[in-house]
């Protein structure tokens, strides 16, 4: 995990003593998060009981009468104390005399992490004593009144960002977790980012911002949903896995262009980039084309990005979804480096390597490889039988790990099978270097390159564990990825075709005429937008033609048009052309904060499993209370034995 460099000075200074010894630095964090905003001047403590925060005090207040509220941060040898709250930290001095003995009391046995509001008068810092390294550090507050708000009791674990908790604790006590620097720095700049997208899609473009309903009726095709029982005997809302339906719905209304912080639900398993609710920055227009919707997004991003991080070059690059695959083996490429896979078929069409010439004699045989920099350096020979195994328990593929300049000799189980021709030519398709090693593997087209693709993957974070800088963490790749096939065969019966996205994304217009002889073959106007090797954002041109769409969900998809009859009516009425795309904000956040999961930028998260470790959520509902939405609990037979215990 990537961390600014001020979040890494903070951590060293946190445990630090306050005099006479370096602070920790807190104040990029205040700049970075309200920078634009102080051009609006926030009043931040408006209707509250202080009249500053703790960081925002300097010189320039020398001799004001303050109040201030917040946690105890640290005290030392009940001198002084650091009180704290979000926008930084502040030194205050605990009196020493007599007559202040009820102030010094509170404020020398109040525990650690207790919230107090001291009043006193701003100083300078002793001559000497300054900490030219804390934005507050050349002053300090001599403290007259001081209450103690709330008392802290022990606590599960410290409020300091460098010391380690298990997820689970952090999750069980997320309301403490939250107090972290970390956590507000990534809340706070989640805040930030959604203000200024609100600003630039209402503002400055004539976007409508409109709530559309959770409550709703199951969709064909797609993710799980969760299902919400009714009072109506066997009949079930459904909460939605986006406003899919209703912004188009919304488009054919006249609102031609449609904004939303859309709140999703999908009831499937969680994995790091992945929650059963989450968020998105849904968007629809009217009168557009996938060009439109790609500057729209690009602009969005250049105007909400954070203003401590480099500014985003627009525009984006473009590579189709069979470029994607070819290249990379995955069509969310991650192209901060290198490692392309190359088609290097033609150097072996006349090899003795057995299983080389199987695979070139079958149709859509292909031999492939990717070059791993300085891997003979780098990888042990453990890894590379790793890798090979991988690929015959995984792709049911051959991987031949090849070691062409290493030592001026080859160090491979087919070297001897390799003609110094082919040798030669494949070192200049691979531009390889000294100690290079090149992965070579031979099949079916977009099988040989999907191994490669996972490999490429892998190989790259074994060179970062191994000392090797690859994907610089401070970079940003974009990268819209288009042309993606219409429809893929299901994987239970191939024979049948599902949406590759959804059932209402648009076929390319060049491709219509395949929808009635060759559907497989139909490209869509379907586009993601790819950052860093994660899909952000997703997004298509809709189907306007009610005909069309029936003919696809019917005849193409066999599914049930009457779920969507609502939906074909309302295109049959004068349905402009319109598209849209949804960006992950989750995700988006996730990878701006360089934070390891997308359960570090959620306030209340769920676990891995889907649960709420703080409330235990979900939770058994008694029978008594099911009665109205007829329903009966089914336990599952061991289920009753361990309740019979």
């Amino acid at each position: 995990m990537y961390f600014p460099s001020w979040l890494s000075q903070l951590y060293r200074g946190l445990s630090r003593p306050i005099r006479r010894t370096t602070q920790p630095i807190w104040g990029s964090l205040y700049r970075s998060l309200v920078q634009s905003s102080q051009r609006r001047n926030p009043e931040f403590s408006s209707f509250a009981v202080r009249t500053n925060t703790c960081g925002e005090l300097r010189s320039s207040h020398l001799g004001q009468e303050v109040t201030l509220c917040g946690w105890i941060q640290y005290r030392r040898q009940n001198t002084f104390l650091v009180l704290r709250d979000f926008h930084g930290l502040v030194q205050v001095v605990i009196p020493q005399d007599e007559s202040a003995a009820s102030v010094r009391k509170i404020l020398c046995e109040a525990p650690v992490e207790s919230v107090v509001q001291v009043s006193g008068t701003v100083i300078s810092r002793p001559a000497g004593q300054e900490n030219p390294k804390m934005p507050t550090g050349e002053i300090e507050i001599k403290v007259k009144t001081a209450e103690l708000l709330n008392a802290c009791k022990k606590l599960p674990f410290e409020i300091k960002d460098f010391m380690k908790k298990t997820e689970a604790l952090r999750l069980q006590y997320r309301y403490l977790d939250l107090r972290s620097f970390q956590m507000q720095y990534n809340l706070r700049l989640r805040s930030q980012m959604v203000m200024k997208m609100r600003e630039y899609l209402c503002n400055l473009h004539g976007f409508v911002d409109i709530e559309t309903p959770t409550l709703f009726k199951r969709t064909p095709g797609g993710a799980k949903e969760f299902l919400v029982p009714s009072r109506e005997p066997g009949k079930f809302y459904s909460l939605p896995q986006s406003p899919q339906q209703f912004k188009q719905l919304l488009m054919v209304g006249g609102l031609d262009r449609y904004f939303q912080v859309a709140r999703c639900y999908r009831d499937e398993g969680s994995r790091p980039d992945r929650q059963p609710e989450f968020t998105q920055i849904d968007i629809e227009m009217s009168f557009v084309d996938q060009t439109g919707i790609q500057s729209l997004i690009e602009g969005l991003l250049q105007y909400s990005w954070p203003s401590d991080k480099d500014p985003v070059v627009v525009p984006f690059p473009t590579v189709t979804f069979t470029e994607a695959l070819a290249t990379y083996g995955t069509d969310k490429p991650d192209t901060r480096f290198g490692m392309k896979i190359i088609d290097i078929s033609d150097v072996f069409r006349n090899t003795e390597i057995g299983f080389l010439q199987d695979a070139l004699s079958k149709p859509h045989g292909t031999v492939k490889a990717i070059c791993i920099p300085e891997g003979a350096k780098y990888l042990k020979r453990k890894d590379i039988e790793s890798i090979r195994k991988f690929a015959a328990d995984h792709f049911n593929q051959e991987i031949l790990p090849v070691f062409l300049n290493a030592n001026r000799n080859w160090n491979s189980p087919v070297a001897s099978f390799i003609m110094e021709s082919q040798r030669l030519e494949l070192i200049r398709l691979m531009d390889t270097q000294e100690e290079d090693v090149v992965l070579l593997t031979a099949g079916e087209h977009n099988k040989a390159c999907s191994l490669l693709g996972k490999l490429r993957l892998e190989c790259a974070d074994l060179l970062e564990t191994r000392g090797m800088v690859l994907r610089d963490p401070t970079l940003f790749s974009f990268l819209w990825v288009v042309d993606f096939p219409l429809f893929l065969p299901k994987e239970e019966n191939p024979r049948e075709l599902e949406s590759a996205h959804h059932p209402f994304t648009a076929p390319h217009p060049s491709d219509i005429h395949l929808l009635y002889t060759e559907p497989k073959k139909a490209r869509s106007q379907h586009y993601d937008l790819v950052l860093n090797g994660t899909e952000i954002g997703g997004g298509s041109i809709r189907i306007h033609n009610a005909e069309l769409q029936r003919y696809i969900l019917a005849t193409l998809l066999k599914e049930d048009v009457k779920m969507l009859s609502h939906l074909l009516q309302a295109l049959d009425y004068g349905a402009p052309p319109h598209g849209g795309i949804a960006l992950g904000l989750d995700r988006l956040i996730c990878l701006v904060t360089g934070s390891p999961s997308i359960r570090d930028v959620i306030a209340f998260p769920k676990s891995f499993r889907g649960h709420d470790l703080m409330s235990n959520a979900p939770d058994s509902i008694p029978s008594e209370e099911l009665k109205p939405y007829h329903i009966r609990v089914s336990w599952p037979t061991d289920s009753k034995a361990e309740r019979a215990h």
